[in-house]
């Protein structure tokens, strides 16, 4: 819509001419407020209810999913259990930019949806409600019970590093990075071709091993390039090897007996982030430049961990 006014029309009707001039400002508002201010409120509190709702149905869309596939048998599943693995959790990694970097409670807010997913679990790891479907896409021998190890660490792992290290550190990234692709493939790489075992454990393989490192590395590179999109982490060459770095101190951990004795899901974290937070700490790696999305956690584990550098959003 355009209103054209002349300068004669103006002087001979003012009235007329600041009535246009009124509708003019009134369309211009109206069209800023459909651009820039997006399908999201405004209100950060209420952005970040809409990001959690929308991202847990995503989540639960994937987990549904794999339900389905597990209570048809398509796959086999132990194969079904680790693509569970790999696809949950980099999907909810994928929604965090639509949280607001104005809202401190907005990593609360993200975790909530794994949060669900853990009383879900320990409820039906307990026994006190029965869903196949769950069991037969968790767990490795379609016993209920499994759920409380492997499954449970997993959510927990990334609930902590939601709320603790949220998505200015680089130390998130090589958690869940190496958590869900990194861990995830070694489990598939080395049952198809962990022919060869490790000298040192021989429940382990070289392939899985290598397949580990290569697919936690090559996960962080993918989400330290998509996070920088959005300002939150630097992206350099420096970030790459610090990356490369902590992915090979996973899959070194994982490889070693004591990963077996406890769970992958507990010591593949545990060693991502204690390396990662020495190794970007060294290299002064952290949010992007005018990040801010900062939490009293967060401020916190920046302290204990000085490796999660931290900077104001915005």
């Amino acid at each position: 819509m355009i209103v054209q006014l002349s300068r004669s029309s103006c002087l001979q009707e003012p009235q007329i001419c600041e009535e246009r001039v009124e509708l003019c400002e009134s369309v211009c508002e109206l069209r800023g407020a459909s651009v820039g201010g997006s399908m999201w409120p405004e209100s950060p509190p209420l952005r970040d209810a809409g990001a959690a709702v929308l991202t847990g149905c995503v989540a639960m869309a994937v987990l549904r999913f794999w339900e389905e596939v597990g209570n048809r048998a398509l796959l086999d599943q132990k194969l079904c259990r680790k693509l569970v693995h790999i696809s949950v959790g980099l999907v909810y990694f994928l929604m965090w930019p639509l949280f607001s970097a104005d809202d401190v409670y907005a990593p609360f807010l993200a975790s909530i949806v794994i949060a669900l997913n853990i009383i879900k679990v320990i409820l039906i790891g307990s026994g006190v409600v029965k869903d196949d479907g769950v069991v037969n896409s968790m767990t490795r021998n379609g016993d209920y019970r499994e759920l409380l190890k492997g499954p449970l660490y997993y959510a927990c792992t990334i609930t902590l590093t939601t709320v603790i290290f949220w998505r200015t550190s680089p130390i998130s990234i090589a958690v869940i990075c190496n958590l869900c692709a990194g861990d995830g493939v070694a489990d598939i790489a080395g049952r198809r071709f962990g022919h060869v075992k490790l000298p040192h454990n021989p429940d382990k393989s070289y392939a899985g091993s290598i397949a580990m490192f290569f697919a936690g590395f090559v996960a962080s590179i993918l989400f330290m390039c998509y996070f920088h999109l959005f300002g939150f982490v630097e992206q350099s060459w420096t970030m790459v090897a610090a990356f490369g770095v902590t992915s090979l101190a996973a899959a070194i951990v994982e490889s070693l007996p004591v990963s077996t004795l406890l769970d992958d899901n507990l010591t593949t974290p545990i060693a991502s982030a204690l390396v990662g937070s020495l190794v970007f700490y060294y290299v002064g790696g952290g949010g992007g430049a005018g990040s801010g999305d900062g939490t009293s956690i967060s401020a916190t584990a920046a302290m204990v961990f000085a490796g999660s550098s931290y900077y104001s959003e915005g």
